[in-house]
């Protein structure tokens, strides 16, 4: 049963009308196969991680076709590397680079160790597949904008690939949320119900969640960026950071953009503002049930499991509260302080989730160790 659905998923991918229906007929086909039990867990799996690379690349493109098609004359912004350290640019670069390549290299060693090994096929891991391949995607939107500016000196892009930049920038942001939100309802189902932890979270279930966070990322990021698209922009055209950020450019804009302003809030608020409390309340129940464990030792192991997530919530919630801060309080602040924050905002979660993953849970250590002593013995 399961290499006739393998043998269907191939002859779908290779069929002329998914050439026409692009990306989104495989993933349908794939969730169907998902819920049918079609298809096998590794194909599962890689449902998840095509959903959301490839998906976000294809829906780039529709992105870009419908700004060209609404402005004849593109407009052109400066990005900004670090205000008074220009002589120091190429030496901030270097460990700079060295951040990307870890954020890179460490999320598809994760994606890649997840797919191959059987015994990591579990709903924990096909969430933390997904905060990977997130992870990745978060860091591919700013690498060639960043390391264009402290590399090349390359500062000029476009308004249309500036709005492009800030729609994937924000919503993977948003979508690295979700994705914690899916993984705290893990572990609160693993201690708080373990009896129906393999029926609650089931294949089908997780590939549904994952389709709901990406239609949830572009239903609340399309308003924003259609609506950037209507303001006009006569001021300077200088942006405070290597990449488009939201705020960062409606504020250039010389017409109203209160509006603008309130759909930032509502996506904010409807994202992150849901997701945050949401995952504190499933730790008040998780820490409930922890307590009512009669051995230490037995609260001890149920704590466990949840730190490495804790540890993701927190590098992910912290610079972001913090970078907010300095934004609205912080003005008499240096302004290479404003960047540097920004920059370690977007880079702290990729570089240290696989890091803390891969330390503090067995089962992936292990599988790194496996598949890095396989190829050294076929080198």
């Amino acid at each position: 049963m399961l290499r006739g659905g393998e043998k269907k998923l191939a002859a779908l991918e290779n069929s002329e009308n998914t050439k026409v229906l692009g990306d989104s007929a495989i993933v349908i086909q794939c969730i169907s196969g998902c819920q049918k039990d079609i298809l096998s867990d590794k194909l599962c799996i890689q449902c998840l991680s095509y959903l959301i690379i490839h998906i976000s690349l294809s829906s780039q493109s529709l992105i870009m076709l419908v700004l060209n098609n609404t402005n004849a004359q593109p407009l052109t912004f400066l990005l900004m590397g670090i205000p008074g350290l220009k002589e120091a640019l190429v030496w901030i670069s270097i460990p700079l680079c060295l951040l990307y390549i870890i954020a890179l290299s460490g999320n598809s060693m994760i994606l890649f160790v997840i797919l191959r090994e059987q015994s990591l096929h579990e709903p924990m891991y096909y969430f933390l597949s997904m905060l990977s391949a997130t992870d990745l995607s978060l860091s591919l939107c700013t690498l060639s904008t960043t390391l264009g500016v402290f590399w090349f000196e390359a500062r000029e892009i476009t308004l249309n690939a500036c709005i492009a930049q800030m729609f994937f920038l924000h919503g993977f942001t948003f979508m690295e949320s979700g994705v914690l939100l899916a993984m705290a309802f893990d572990r609160f189902v693993a201690i708080c119900d373990p009896l129906r932890y393999t029926t609650i979270l089931t294949s089908a279930r997780i590939a549904q969640i994952g389709v709901s966070m990406l239609i949830r990322d572009v239903a609340v990021m399309l308003p924003v960026v259609l609506f950037v698209k209507r303001l006009s922009f006569c001021r300077s055209m200088v942006l405070s950071h290597s990449y488009c950020y939201h705020v960062d450019l409606i504020q250039l804009s010389c017409t109203d953009n209160r509006i603008n302003s309130i759909l930032g809030l509502i996506a904010l608020f409807s994202t992150t503002g849901f997701d945050c409390p949401c995952i504190l309340l499933s730790y008040v129940l998780i820490i409930r049930s922890v307590l009512s464990i009669a051995s230490s030792e037995g609260q001890q192991k149920a704590f466990n499991t949840c730190i490495s997530h804790i540890s993701a919530v927190a590098i992910f919630y912290i610079p972001l509260i913090s970078l907010s801060l300095v934004h609205r309080y912080g003005r008499s602040a240096p302004p290479f302080v404003h960047t540097i924050m920004a920059n370690v905002f977007l880079l702290i979660p990729p570089v240290l989730n696989p890091i803390i993953y891969s330390v503090k849970t067995k089962q992936i250590r292990k599988a790194i160790v496996k598949v890095l002593i396989q190829k050294r013995l076929q080198i």
